[in-house]
């Protein structure tokens, strides 16, 4: 069906919500006349507004966690109207197919999770060794059950330089040299988190070399880019920035250097040159989905762990990343 209607239920974090615009860029590749919508937490619609395959995004007004059943079925009800020929649940919780169902979506396919059978009709069994990044799992949930997979295609947000001058401008960010954007945040934790020493020790090799350095990332990642900044002169806009603010801003940026997090996977959706760092997570699961990124990672004994701290409470894998290595990364693109 050339002009299918599709839903699909997006993820919540803002790295998995970028990876899955590889999976929208599949469906409208085969079927440029498809409608896709997306159901995704309210933070993330300005992110899909700089999709341009999906029609709209539409809010879940849930708490992440929290069963909704009343929200959930009020939703799915408003949605019959679209008639959706396929929904997609990109999530393997039991809630997550909830809305689709209650929206009456023709065919209904996830992977096999948490007693989805009724609610899903198209279950999928989920081949970790095959499908072994996030990006390739949901792809292959917008595939037919035998198709062959085919290339991914990388993420790429739209960016509007009027935003970006217009933040500039209210940010006082007038530099006429090359910027290096830094963003020590990780949501998951601090086993993700390079040292704030090691951003700082950076910062000012950067400097020294003629870059400037801006520091990006959320209210909650202030008191990191308060560290980074007071020794060094790296500008702090931890907080100043809303999400499409840090869109069109890296977007300016030459370089970013991030842990594995939202802002390293919109990095690379924007075509900044990446240079990520991942400490308890793998590039093997969830790598930068871009050709221009250099990847630091040890690959320990101990390593993944997928811990949010380290459990052996020495965190070598990322205090073993010097920052000359990162910055020679940089130097040698």
């Amino acid at each position: 069906m050339s002009n299918e209607r599709i839903l699909v239920v997006g993820p919540s974090w803002v790295g998995d919500m970028v990876m899955a615009q590889s999976l929208f860029k599949f469906l409208k590749d085969r079927q440029p006349a498809c409608y896709i919508d997306v159901l995704a937490p309210a933070w993330s619609l300005p992110v899909i507004d700089r999709m341009p395959e999906v029609r709209r995004g539409v809010a879940v007004d849930i708490a992440h966690g929290e069963f909704g059943l009343a929200t959930r079925r009020r939703l799915g009800l408003q949605l019959r109207s679209q008639q959706y020929d396929r929904a997609i649940v990109l999530p393997r919780s039991f809630k997550s197919a909830l809305i689709p169902w209650f929206a009456g979506a023709r065919v209904r396919t996830g992977f096999r999770g948490e007693m989805r059978f009724g609610l899903l009709n198209d279950i999928r069994v989920l081949e970790k060794f095959r499908l072994d990044q996030t990006v390739k799992r949901f792809v292959a949930l917008g595939r037919g059950v035998d198709e062959k997979p085919a290339p991914l295609l990388h993420p790429s947000l739209s960016v509007s330089l009027d935003n970006q001058q217009a933040a500039m401008e209210r940010l006082k960010l007038h530099s006429a040299k090359a910027v290096v954007a830094l963003m020590p945040g990780a949501e998951y934790g601090p086993a993700k988190c390079w040292p704030l020493a090691h951003f700082a020790e950076l910062a000012n090799r950067l400097d020294a070399a003629g870059y400037a350095v801006w520091v990006l990332g959320s209210n909650n990642d202030m008191e990191a880019g308060n560290a980074i900044s007071s020794s060094s002169p790296a500008r702090n806009l931890c907080g100043q920035t809303g999400i499409v603010d840090a869109i069109d801003l890296l977007a300016r940026c030459e370089h970013a250097v991030s842990n594995d997090s939202g802002l390293m996977h919109i990095a690379a959706a924007v075509g900044t040159t990446v240079h990520a760092i991942y400490g308890s997570s793998t590039p093997d699961y969830t790598p930068p989905l871009t050709d221009r990124c250099r990847v630091h990672y040890r690959r320990l004994e101990c390593s993944p762990c997928f811990r949010r701290e380290c459990p052996l409470e020495h965190l070598n894998c990322l205090n073993g990343i010097a920052p000359e290595a990162v910055f020679a990364g940089i130097q040698a693109e």
